[in-house]
């Protein structure tokens, strides 16, 4: 599928595309997601202020979704496999904010150590290198500085898994936030829906000392998807005192 052929198809989309031009195309590939309903005021501690966290049915989530960036560039660039190919972790809940549903990432951490500077570097999100080893079907990771691990050995079935509410709502998500010291920053990106297929998991440790209170090693829900293609748009900034934290 060209990119031209993803940006025709929205009828999945919550809101319109934006109107200005895209600038990074990536794949997300063979994506493990593992999800938690959690106490929202533990979560609270967490997300910034100026973030409203979503809920469904009255109860907030977090969840882990490892997975294996691939094809990173810039539009009207190649890729360069040394940045734009790297297995990455990342730890998110949901929040709202300018009158979108998104995400908020708690953590993420690269596979490569320069991809982790270039990502950050560009978006100010807040990526860490970490050693992440993937098999067929096993993923493990170690950071050094925080003591984090991940470590899941698993199974999945070829079988298209027919999506919940609840399903849709964590992982059909089209923004993402992040607070910095002045600004919120927002994020556009486009992508088809996921195709989420059944996973098994074998073994599952997780040891995030930050956010033990949030996972453990028995999550709620676990899903697993062959991946997507992915357009996204540059930062779009607001000031903190004037960003309209509510929802219509």
């Amino acid at each position: 599928m060209t990119v031209q052929q993803l940006l025709n198809i929205t009828t999945h989309r919550p809101w319109k595309l934006p109107s200005e031009r895209w600038k990074f195309y990536q794949e997300w590939n063979n994506a493990i997601f593992l999800h938690w309903q959690v106490s929202l005021e533990e979560l609270e501690k967490h997300v910034p202020k100026e973030l409203e966290i979503d809920l469904f049915h009255g109860k907030p989530w977090v969840s882990v979704v490892a997975f294996t960036m691939e094809k990173t560039r810039l539009k009207n660039l190649p890729s360069f496999p040394p940045v734009s190919d790297f297995h990455e972790i990342n730890i998110r809940t949901y929040v709202k904010s300018n009158n979108k549903t998104g995400v908020y990432f708690l953590s993420i951490e690269g596979g490569t150590s320069l991809a982790c500077k270039v990502a950050k570097g560009i978006s100010e999100l807040p990526y860490r290198y970490s050693k992440i080893r993937r098999a067929a079907n096993h993923y493990k990771s170690y950071n050094t500085a925080f003591n984090d691990q991940l470590d899941i050995e698993f199974t999945t079935s070829i079988k298209q898994q027919e999506k919940t509410i609840l399903d849709k709502w964590l992982v059909e998500r089209y923004a993402l936030f992040q607070v910095t010291e002045t600004t919120i920053n927002e994020y556009e990106i486009h992508h088809l829906e996921w195709p989420l297929n059944q996973i098994e998991l074998q073994n599952c440790h997780i040891n995030y000392s930050r956010f033990n209170k949030l996972t453990s090693d028995n999550p709620d829900i676990v899903h697993f998807s062959k991946g997507v293609k992915v357009i996204a748009w540059g930062k779009q900034k607001s000031d903190k005192t004037g960003y309209n934290r509510n929802i219509d």
